[in-house]
């Protein structure tokens, strides 16, 4: 994500890069690109030029240390403003109410539907929250429908209306879906509700009766971050009705410009919530400011992947694997089971470049969501003793290997190699070898291929 930007922003910075002092010149001439980096970016020009200004006002009035490069200055003064611009700090959702109720709105196709069992699935995953959705949309064909599909897979209750005129109310829904969550101890309401290609009339006096209704503890707005200003234009104007409590931003993970999310906040003044990075139920993200202007100044974020990796953190598991590590017995079982935490956590690529570096020193190598899947053939191929001693791997075992697997013994012979790769690597992770660990992900791709 943000992929453009980023690399637009990197280039403004080399004109400050081996400047002795900042000046008010090659501030300008480095704001220049930076302004052009965000209008690029889909950033209102006005937005753009109040930012820079900003920026080229606390730059200058900033003294460089002798340790610090002009160039790392204007860095550190361009991450402030960008965090400040996407709202400083983190707002919580509000869970106070019996139960809580959330109201999902927005056009259609911005992923109302999905973001409402993703959002049920981090409720019940990370709050421990009993969630009730309930199918509003009594308009989009196979909308309720797909809502209980997606509840189905994370085991939620789904609450719609029964055939005939009254399930035809979202209003009516609404109110008996509430009344079905206090008798049966659900603590919190999602409310998917109905949206248009386009703002109308009729859309917007719906959402509002909803609201007027239920008096949720929080209206979140959702929007396609990948339709840029439109998504802002979008949000204006439904805040403008509605007063909602909060924006959620879909499809971040394929938005390599970030219009979206940098303008939304100053616009509309309310706080991005969420982020859909996906289009697995588990695929969504709480929205840190500080952490995304990491991300799009390239310096990872390597609070949220440490929260991921806790996620699937076992303890007791971790202390077998040490001791494993320790006298060198470390298997292919064991590596078996790290790539499955790592699948866990997301998507291979946005993992490695939440690390401080990575970034770039992965960005040609093309990991994508299976990237592990022939990996896992070979070694499913192996017996249990193959797996639990990757030294008697000889030349006529490894070629049954690669004939169970599918594939070539070259295959085997690079994913045996891969294997000791990671031995190595697992040591040396805590030393902070980023070099050596972008070698090893091209060492992987490799190996799939």
């Amino acid at each position: 994500m943000f992929d453009n930007l980023n690399d637009q922003l990197e280039k403004a910075f080399k004109v400050l890069k081996g400047q002795g002092h900042i000046t008010e010149v090659n501030v300008a001439e480095s704001l220049k690109d930076v302004r052009r980096a965000l209008v690029d970016a889909d950033v209102h020009f006005k937005i753009a030029k109040s930012f820079t200004e900003k920026v080229k006002e606390k730059a200058l009035g900033q003294n460089v240390l002798t340790a610090v490069s002009p160039g790392q200055l204007m860095v550190k003064v361009v991450h402030e403003e960008l965090t400040e611009l996407m709202g400083s700090t983190h707002e919580e959702i509000n869970l106070k109410g019996s139960p809580a109720i959330m109201l999902i709105a927005g056009l259609q196709g911005s992923g109302k539907t999905t973001f409402s069992a993703k959002l049920a699935n981090y409720l019940k995953a990370k709050k421990g929250k009993k969630v009730l959705l309930v199918a509003c949309d009594v308009y989009r064909p196979a909308a309720i429908e797909q809502l209980k599909v997606l509840g189905g897979q994370i085991d939620v209750e789904v609450f719609a209306g029964e055939d005939g005129k009254d399930g035809k109310d979202p209003v009516g829904i609404a109110k008996k879906a509430v009344a079905h969550a206090k008798t049966m101890g659900h603590q919190v309401v999602v409310v998917d509700t109905a949206g248009r290609l386009a703002i109308d009339q009729q859309m917007m006096d719906e959402i509002a009766s909803l609201k007027k209704t239920l008096n949720p503890q929080e209206t979140l707005f959702v929007v396609d971050s990948m339709t840029g200003q439109d998504a802002v234009n979008t949000a204006k104007a439904f805040n403008e009705r509605l007063d909602y409590e909060g924006v959620v931003l879909t499809k971040l993970d394929g938005d390599t410009r970030g219009g979206a999310a940098l303008t939304i906040r100053s616009v509309v003044d309310k706080p991005i919530k969420f982020v859909g990075i996906g289009e697995k139920v588990d695929a969504i993200d709480v929205f840190h400011p500080r952490r995304m202007a990491d991300r799009i100044l390239g310096m990872g974020d390597i609070v949220s992947l440490v929260e991921k990796a806790q996620e699937q953190f076992d303890e007791e598991e971790a202390r077998k694997l040490q001791k494993k590590l320790a006298k060198n017995q470390f298997n292919f079982n064991d590596f078996l089971s790290q790539l499955q935490q790592i699948k866990k956590m997301g998507n291979v690529k946005d993992l490695m470049g939440m690390v401080p570096g990575m970034g770039k020193a992965i960005k040609d190598v093309d990991l994508e969501d299976d990237a592990f899947k022939g990996i896992e053939a070979i070694i499913y191929s192996m017996t249990p003793v193959e797996r639990e001693n990757p030294a008697i791997l000889n030349g006529s075992r490894r070629k049954r290997i690669a004939s169970g697997a599918g594939t070539q013994i070259q295959e085997v012979n690079k994913l045996v190699k891969q294997f000791e790769d990671t031995r190595k690597m697992m040591r040396m992770v805590s030393s902070g070898g980023k070099g050596k660990m972008a070698q090893m992900m091209r060492n992987l791709q490799g190996a799939r291929r």
